[in-house]
């Protein structure tokens, strides 16, 4: 038997206004006076002194604002990793990602091409990266995707939408502060933090669970049904317990996967560019034959917290449009034999994930 030998995120920080010793943590990090530290920031954050003010930038340091309105693309990896190599004469210092799974994900991506020749979508797989990543640092300014620790960095490329699934993709720190939380929208707090609820249900229920991804689960899936069920928490208290739910959803699946959810929101995310965390939720809406308590649970908690869920997005395509969503699902193997087993081809037909969409 050979076990996997993972990586985790090796230095962490956390605390509210934790944020404010990024600059102490990165220092020591810093090569020389001409080998910048790159922030990628999501846009949002543009003229906002919460995280502008509090950046300190020192000789060739650059400060990047990217938008997270779209899921990030290898061409957008690609053109970052260009344009750092052309506008500076050194490798980077490191990168620092402040955001949510889009911009960390981009992050963990440009680290990654930084000391890979080729292109993003050369890496879209299991263990293909042969060089270690820069430095690379993770802030999350929204809770639930458990991109600050996960080991996958998911970018949608020509072909399919797949992550970067290597050891050099883990953050090399990670600084947790659930003041950066604050103001985020009840629609996109309500769908990343179900992100985090999925990878738990998914996790728990798969044929890859052991005690190690159980154990995180299962205190990750404990976290959510107090943050989103009960009405127990103080403001500050659910931002504190969501962060944390977070990184245990997402080290629950070290060890373990994905299912049904995630493959078929891959789906919609390539064809349509619909985000993750509100993919999940369309999808998982349908998902009572696959996971009946978790999505009874899931609506329980849509409903208690007057979320709407966007309806008929499908109802428009074409059959190639849906095959492509379907060749785009059925391409994620291990998420399918993590959620049915290693007969999930006899069992997952072309036909059934069709009507699925359709209902979507």
């Amino acid at each position: 038997m050979s076990y996997k030998n993972y990586p985790m995120v090796s230095r962490v920080v956390f605390g509210r206004g934790s944020f404010n010793q990024l600059g102490d943590i990165i220092a020591p990090k810093r090569l020389n006076t001409t080998a910048p530290f790159i922030f990628l920031v999501d846009d949002v954050f543009k003229g906002n002194p919460l995280i502008t003010s509090r950046l300190s930038l020192a000789y060739n340091d650059k400060l990047i604002f990217v938008s997270a309105k779209e899921e990030p693309k290898t061409s957008q990896v690609d053109e970052m990793v260009e344009q750092i190599i052309l506008n500076h004469k050194d490798r980077p210092s490191g990168i620092i990602g402040i955001g949510g799974g889009t911009v960390m994900d981009l992050a963990k991506a440009v680290a990654i091409l930084l000391t890979n020749e080729g292109e993003a979508k050369d890496y879209q797989g299991w263990d293909i990266v042969k060089n270690p990543a820069i430095y690379h640092v993770g802030i999350p300014t929204i809770s639930g995707t458990g991109a600050e620790v996960s080991r996958t960095t998911i970018l949608t490329g020509p072909e399919r939408k797949l992550g970067i699934n290597s050891d050099f993709t883990p953050f090399d720190q990670v600084i947790l502060d659930p003041e950066l939380t604050v103001g985020v929208p009840k629609d996109q707090w309500f769908y990343t933090g179900m992100d985090c609820f999925v990878h738990c249900i998914e996790s728990l229920n798969g044929t890859y669970l052991n005690a190690f991804s159980q154990s995180y689960g299962e205190k990750a899936l404990e976290l959510c049904k107090e943050i989103f069920l009960e009405d127990t928490l103080s403001d500050e208290d659910a931002q504190d317990k969501l962060m944390m739910a977070s990184w245990h959803g997402g080290m629950s699946i070290a060890y373990s996967q994905v299912g049904v959810a995630h493959a078929m929101s891959y789906g919609l995310g390539y064809l349509l560019g619909i985000k993750h965390g509100i993919g999940n939720c369309i999808v998982f809406e349908h998902l009572d034959a696959y996971y009946p308590e978790g999505v009874a649970m899931y609506k329980a908690m849509r409903k208690k917290h007057n979320i709407l869920i966007p309806q008929g997005i499908c109802s428009n395509l074409g059959d190639d449009e849906f095959d492509i969503m379907i060749d785009v699902a059925l391409s994620l193997e291990p998420l399918w034999e993590n959620a049915i087993g290693e007969n999930w081809k006899d069992i997952i037909t072309r036909e059934k994930l069709k009507a699925l969409y359709q209902k979507m």
